[in-house]
Parts: structure tokens; C-alpha cells; sequence
């Protein structure tokens, strides 16, 4: 069950100017499910867009990356789930590139002008013949349906809405995404669609997507598996009559990053409260690090650790996992006389040891809340990170162990 995440009605998430929503039912892996989803754009607009680091990244997302290289602009997102299309080698490049033409000969546009995405099992041929077969038959949808209809492990919808004034003009934010287990940067197995009214040049648009992804979809883990199919893409339709953004030093550039940022972090952490099994959302804030990417590490060995996640969900305090972690994060010169560790807002450990002041009744009540921060003070320098997980749970192992059946 999901951990204090709260599905928004559907009034609360808003249509956006320039982009149509479609679902359908190709049956892929269930019977009477939505599993296809169209997004069609505008034919002016910008995107940006991060993918997967793994290296056995799946099709949709090589051919995406082609698609967006070769600068044709972009049309159409299609999206299936309950298979992946990964590890399917050459063939699973054709079968993507081919829903891509039977996509632009519906919409009218070309093929290179559309986006793919899967997600689902691994090493398993997509089956192509049930995804064209339904594309004629996708039906004129709202968001929350689309939010719906990618989920695969996911036990509720995610998405959200943003509505502010920039420079006294009205603009919208909406994004959906999906994400439960497999979660881990870079990226974790996520999709992630954000969508805005504003118009923003895709150089520009692409550096702001790579930055937020870097605090809210790539701050997140699960179990430490990082999938061969997370995308984050965001589309600006430029729709708004807000004065177009093409730098840095626009005076709107500030604003319209902290929203995109903002409404990210929300679905990225959706994500982690969503978790398979997950009964307990967990953050790790990491203090005084010499450099952000040192903070990150320091947060990742302890988000990560099964250990660590495990005393977690028995709420038991057996916080010497968490030093443990910490340990041996691989900073080579870290002083470990000089850190502190709080739980909550409870000292756990300095001077290299378990606080004086420190009591396991203390430490008890924390453990036993379904929301815990923990805050490791490296006292070296003035760098931070946040990392968001949750606890590993015996029906994790169940979850993942059907995923098949």
C-alpha cells in the first residue's frame, strides 16, 4: 500500500494546450487493460528528455534517442506496458521503429517525428501485431486515465498539476508517471511525462530537464536496479502567451524551473512512496559534504542497503547498519570522528560512536513512523544531496518473485 500518497481527483489535473491524450487496449500481458497510450503535440513545440544509463538499454529508448537526434521535431509519444522490449536485439529495434510509421501514418506526420516507450518484462519479443492492431482503436482520454494506463507493479495513479502566474500571465504544469520497483538512477525504471504551456527553446528546455532530473527522478531508489527503460521527457507546447525563454537570463527562466522542479519531485517521490511492498517512506540528507556528488554517494550506500531497509520495516532501531553504510560509501578520507547521525530529530551517533545522549526508546518511536529522515552530517564542507526510498519489505520478495505470473 502506498505510503501517505493520495491519488488527485480528476479536477485537480488540467488539460494542456497542444497536446491530445489517447488510450487503448492491446491486451499485451492482460486481458480488458488499458495499455497503450497516444500523447499527440502540436506541430510546434520543444522537448527535453534523459534516459537510462544502462547499458543494456531497451529499444524504445535507442530509437527515441534517434528520433530526437535527427531534429524533425516531435508529433506523437506512444507508450505500452507489460512488455519492455528490451534485450530483444535487432529485431526489437524494427519492432519499434514499426509501431513509429503505423503511429505517423495515423496522425500524419513521420516516423521520426515519434517518441516510443515500453515497459514491462525484459527479453521477451514485443508484440508488435496487438499494439498496431489497437492504435486505430485508442479512444480520446484525460490524464488520470493515461496515468492509469501506464502502470504496470504501481498500486495507484501518479500524477500532478501545476496552475501559476509567471510575469502575469496564467500557465499550466501537468505530468504523469510510473514506478514501483527496478528503482534506481540512472534512472530508475520509470517513465516520467511532463507537460507545459510555455514555450521554452529546446537547448535551453533540454539543460533544465537534465538538472531537475539530477534532484528528483535521479534521487530516488527502491532496490538498487537501475531499468533499461526510465525516461524523463518533458514537452513544451508554447501555447502560453508568457514571452518565450531561450536563456539562462531570461527573466522567466528562474520561475518556470522551480515549477517543473517542484511538480518532478512530487512524482518522483510518488514513485518512492508507491514502492513495491513499500510500508515506509525514508529520506536521506546528507549535510557538509565536500562536493554534491560525494553527498549523493554517502545517501545511496545507505538508501540502498538492504540492511539498512530491513531494520526499517521491523522499525527496529539497529542504527549501526546506517554507520555501517556510511562506511563504506568509498570516501577514501573520511573522518568518521566528525560525523553525526540523526534520526529524526534524535542524535543516533557522533565522535565515531553512538551518541551519550542517545536512548533505543528514543530511537523506537522514530523507527515505528511511517515517515523518517536521516541526517548524516559529513562536517566537511558545505555540499548537500537528498535521496528518497523507502523500506524492503516481505512482500517485495512476493511481488517480484509473481512479476510473471
Amino acid at each position: 500500500m502506498a505510503v501517505n500518497l493520495s491519488v488527485p481527483n480528476d479536477k485537480q489535473i488540467l488539460a494542456i494546450d497542444g497536446v491530445q491524450v489517447f488510450i487503448g487496449q492491446a491486451r499485451i500481458k492482460k486481458p480488458k487493460h488499458d495499455d497503450l497510450t497516444l500523447v499527440v503535440l502540436n506541430s510546434v513545440n520543444s522537448i527535453g528528455a534523459v534516459f537510462t544509463q544502462n547499458r543494456f538499454c531497451a529499444a524504445p529508448v535507442q530509437i527515441a534517442k534517434q528520433h530526437l537526434v535527427a531534429g524533425t521535431g516531435v508529433r506523437a509519444l506512444v507508450i505500452n506496458t507489460g512488455n519492455a522490449n528490451a534485450g530483444t536485439g535487432q529485431q526489437g529495434l524494427a519492432d519499434a521503429e514499426f509501431i513509429c510509421e503505423k503511429v505517423a501514418q495515423q496522425i500524419g506526420c513521420q516516423a521520426s517525428e515519434v517518441l516510443p516507450f515500453s515497459t514491462g518484462v525484459i527479453l521477451e519479443p514485443l508484440p508488435v501485431d496487438k499494439i498496431v492492431a489497437a492504435l486505430p482503436k485508442v479512444k480520446v482520454a484525460h490524464w488520470p486515465q493515461a496515468a492509469a494506463a501506464i502502470m504496470t507493479t504501481d498500486t495507484v495513479p501518479k500524477m500532478a498539476s501545476r496552475t501559476v502566474y509567471i510575469d502575469g500571465h496564467k500557465v499550466h504544469f501537468t505530468g504523469i508517471a510510473k514506478g514501483s520497483g527496478m528503482i534506481h538512477p540512472n534512472m530508475a525504471t520509470m517513465l516520467g511525462f511532463v507537460f507545459t504551456d510555455v514555450s521554452i527553446a529546446q537547448p535551453l528546455l533540454q539543460q533544465m530537464v537534465a538538472e531537475v532530473a539530477a534532484t528528483t527522478f535521479n534521487a530516488i531508489t527502491v532496490d538498487g536496479d537501475t531499468s533499461t527503460n526510465d525516461s524523463f521527457v518533458v514537452v513544451a507546447t508554447g501555447k502560453s502567451p508568457l514571452s518565450r525563454i531561450v536563456s539562462m537570463s531570461s527573466k522567466n527562466y528562474a520561475a518556470v524551473k522551480i515549477v517543473l522542479a517542484d511538480l518532478a519531485l512530487e512524482l518522483a517521490q510518488a514513485i518512492v512512496r508507491d514502492g513495491e511492498g513499500a510500508t515506509k517512506f525514508i529520506t536521506i540528507d546528507v549535510r557538509h559534504a565536500l562536493t554534491e556528488a560525494e553527498a549523493r554517494q554517502v545517501g545511496y550506500a545507505v538508501a540502498r542497503s538492504p540492511l539498512v531497509k530491513t531494520a526499517f520495516y521491523a522499525s527496529d532501531p539497529n542504527l549501526g547498519r546506517i554507520l555501517c553504510a556510511i562506511g563504506y560509501a568509498g570516501i577514501a578520507d573520511l573522518d568518521v570522528a566528525a560525523i553525526k547521525v540523526y534520526l529524526g530529530d534524535v542524535l543516533v551517533a557522533e565522535k565515531g560512536g553512538r551518541a551519550s545522549s542517545y536512548t533505543e526508546e528514543a530511537g523506537q518511536q522514530i523507527m515505528a513512523q511511517d515517515e523518517i529522515t536521516v541526517t548524516i552530517d559529513l562536517a566537511r564542507a558545505e555540499a548537500q544531496a537528498k535521496i528518497y526510498t523507502c523500506d524492503l519489505s516481505k512482500e517485495y520478495v512476493a511481488i517480484n518473485a509473481d512479476y510473471r505470473s
